[in-house]
C-alpha cells in the first residue's frame, strides 16, 4: 500500500481537526470534565447514526473491545499530563514518540512492509515534532510526573493505533468501527468523572455543552479519518502524518491563544514538511 494524494491530504484535515480539539480541551478549567465533556458529546453523535450503519465485522469486535481499554487509559493518562506539566512539554512528547513506536511495532506484529522512503518520513516527523520538547529539555527543569505521564501515554497511543490499524481493517466498515468505539469510549471515562466529581459533572457539562459538541464532532471526524486512510496505507505512514497536528496546534496556540512560536518550532515544522514529502515520494 502506498500514501497517495487523497489520502495525504485527508490526513492532515484530520491532524488540524485533532489540534482544533485540543485547543478546545485546554480552555477547560477542569480537564478531566472538559475531556468527559467531549467523549460524551462525540458518543451522543455517534448514538444518533449508528442505526442507520451496519455491524462491523464480527472479527473486528476484539480489537473493538481492546481499543475501549486502551482508549480510556489514554484518557487518564491525558489528564494526568496536563495537570502535572504544561501542554507544550505534554503533547509534543506523547504524539511525537507514537508514530516511530507504531513502525516498529507495525513490523513485527502486523507485517506491515515500509520503504525507505516511508521511513524517512517517519523519523523526519516524528524529529520535528520532538524538537521543541528537546530545547525545552535543555534549558528547563522537566516537571517528573508530566513526564511519565506523557511518555506513558505515547505507548498507549500506539498500541491503540496499532490496534485500531488491525481491527478497521477486519471490520469491513471503518465508519461503522470508528463510531461504536467512540460511543463506548464515553461510558468509562464519564464514570470516572462522576466517581470524582459527583454530580458537578451535570453542571459542568451544560456551562460546556456548546465547545463540547465541537470538540466531540472534531475528535470523531479526526479519528475516523485516520481509521479510514489506515485500510488504504501503511498504518506506521498514517500515524506519522496525523503528527503533523502539533505543528497545527502550535499555529493555533500563536494566532489565537497569543502564545509564542518560537525558532524551535518553526525548526520543527520544517522538518514536518520534509517528512511530509519524503512519505509521499
Amino acid at each position: 500500500m502506498s500514501l497517495s494524494v487523497d489520502v495525504t491530504l485527508l490526513v492532515l484535515l484530520a491532524a488540524l481537526m485533532h489540534a482544533a480539539w485540543n485547543a478546545i480541551a485546554k480552555t477547560g478549567t477542569v480537564t478531566l470534565l472538559e475531556i468527559a465533556t467531549i467523549a460524551l458529546a462525540a458518543g451522543a453523535l455517534c448514538a444518533v447514526v449508528l442505526p442507520f450503519l451496519p455491524f462491523p465485522e464480527r472479527a473486528s469486535w476484539p480489537w473493538l473491545a481492546a481499543s475501549v481499554l486502551l482508549h480510556f487509559l489514554y484518557f487518564v493518562a491525558l489528564v494526568g499530563a496536563y495537570q502535572w506539566g504544561d501542554l507544550s512539554h505534554a503533547y509534543p512528547l506523547m504524539r511525537g514518540l507514537a508514530p516511530l513506536l507504531v513502525a516498529l511495532l507495525g513490523i513485527v506484529l502486523l507485517d506491515d512492509q515500509l520503504t525507505a522512503a516511508m521511513w524517512a518520513g517517519i523519523v523526519l516527523i516524528s524529529s520535528g515534532v520532538l524538537l521543541p520538547f528537546w530545547v525545552r529539555l535543555a534549558a528547563f527543569r522537566v516537571p517528573g510526573k508530566g513526564t511519565l505521564f506523557a511518555l506513558s501515554n505515547a505507548l498507549i497511543i500506539a498500541a491503540y493505533t496499532l490496534v485500531d490499524g488491525m481491527g478497521t481493517r477486519l471490520s469491513a466498515n471503518p465508519v461503522s468501527y470508528c463510531l461504536w468505539l467512540f460511543l463506548f469510549d464515553a461510558f468509562p471515562i464519564t464514570a470516572l468523572a462522576l466517581a470524582r466529581h459527583g454530580n458537578g459533572v451535570w453542571g459542568y457539562m451544560r456551562q460546556r455543552w456548546q465547545p463540547g459538541v465541537l470538540g466531540g464532532a472534531l475528535t470523531l471526524g479526526s479519528y475516523g479519518i485516520v481509521l479510514w486512510a489506515m485500510t488504504r496505507a501503511p498504518i506506521a505512514a498514517v500515524a506519522a502524518l496525523r503528527e503533523t497536528s502539533v505543528i497545527f496546534a502550535a499555529l493555533i496556540g500563536c494566532m489565537v491563544l497569543r502564545e509564542g512560536f518560537g525558532a524551535p518550532r518553526i525548526a520543527g515544522a520544517v522538518l514536518v514538511a520534509g517528512g511530509i514529502v519524503a512519505l509521499r515520494l
